[in-house]
């Protein structure tokens, strides 16, 4: 007997498993001009290979070590803010948010915290983010400076048992300082100040910049001392010279725009660290790198990261703080969906 030809197709004339196929089709159409991708367009850094693996699973990232704990998403909440109530909101969803994705987290300057608790709250995160993951403190070179030449060290390791840190970012900001009003003058190469701090307390340490990136000198030099980290803070992100200089009067922001855009971008940093890694051979000491500035999504972190000699993890500052200053919804959201543009990376994308 024949089979009921209205059951297996129905009215519209397609399977009845497959629902959504007519609207489907028509948005296929009226689209169908929106979505041509212009040979300019096309991201030529990749190899699209869509023969080679199946989609991948959400969640089927690999877990790896990084800064002697484990991660499961190669992201890192890059040094934000803190000391206000805003900061409050955004230092706690953010700490959620790697709590749930297994991301390592810098604080924003903790400055604040060495002489008084008042905003502790700000930065309290550690009951949040949860043992298993990386929580670094930050100070600025500065302050590192100031301390040491006080032998106030003591305020350094105070602050990361307060905050119960696993260690310290350093920032290193000379032009930032110079363009600021009240900025603070260095009486040494902070170079020299980080080296000092290491041979004065026994904590873990990470040097960054703050928007600007490091030069190839400046990047050899970081490799040679035992540094938990390097982290970028290359152009291309939020540069905090520039921001000083929009706060000042007009005379200096004409004087001075262009020495605050000096910088070098990501991906020149990784070329000069690249050749340094090989050139040092065992004279690297520093073994990690944390890839920030200019990052802007998924397959700018996941075309760094391939490229990097070391063991790296990328920051993506705006974008985290972009959806961390309202209701957590928002940032879990944002991440979710840069977790699985990783996962579809890894999958059908091999860098050239």
């Amino acid at each position: 007997m024949a089979s009921d030809p209205t059951k297996l197709y129905p009215a519209a004339g397609l399977p009845e498993e497959d629902p959504t196929a007519v609207s489907r089709k028509q948005d296929h159409i009226e689209l169908a001009f929106q979505s041509k991708v212009e040979r300019d367009e096309l991201d030529s850094r990749f190899y699209y290979e869509p023969l080679l693996a199946a989609h991948p699973e959400r969640g089927s990232l690999t877990p790896f070590s990084f800064l002697g704990k484990t991660l499961h998403t190669p992201m890192w909440v890059s040094s934000m803010t803190g000391g206000t109530a805003l900061a409050n909101v955004i230092n706690h969803n953010l700490a959620r948010a790697c709590a749930q994705f297994g991301m390592g987290m810098g604080l924003g300057s903790c400055r604040q915290l060495l002489y008084s608790d008042e905003h502790l709250a700000d930065f309290d995160v550690r009951d949040i983010i949860g043992p298993d993951l990386p929580l670094f403190a930050n100070l600025g070179v500065a302050q590192i400076e100031q301390l040491l030449d006080k032998k106030e060290q003591g305020r350094i390791t105070g602050l990361l048992k307060k905050l119960r840190a696993d260690g310290l970012i350093v920032h290193v900001n000379p032009l930032q300082e110079a363009m600021q009003p009240e900025g603070d003058v260095f009486r040494y190469p902070p170079i020299e100040t980080i080296g000092r701090l290491m041979q004065t307390i026994d904590i873990k340490v990470i040097v960054k910049e703050v928007g600007q990136g490091f030069g190839p000198a400046s990047i050899r030099a970081l490799l040679q001392m035992p540094l938990e980290a390097i982290e970028f803070a290359a152009a291309g992100g939020t540069n905090f010279a520039k921001l000083e200089l929009l706060r000042s009067d007009p005379v200096r922001q004409l004087t001075f725009e262009k020495i605050a855009a000096a910088g070098h971008s990501a991906m020149e940093m990784i070329g000069w660290m690249n050749a340094a890694v090989a050139e040092l051979g065992p004279r690297v000491l520093t073994k990690n790198v944390i890839i920030s500035g200019g990052v802007r999504d998924f397959l700018d972190g996941y075309f760094l990261l391939k490229k990097s000699s070391l063991p790296a993890v990328y920051g993506q500052a705006s974008g985290f703080l972009k959806y961390a200053r309202g209701e957590y919804a928002e940032l879990q959201t944002f991440v979710e969906a840069q977790v699985r543009g990783l996962e579809l990376a890894n999958a059908f994308l091999k860098v050239k």
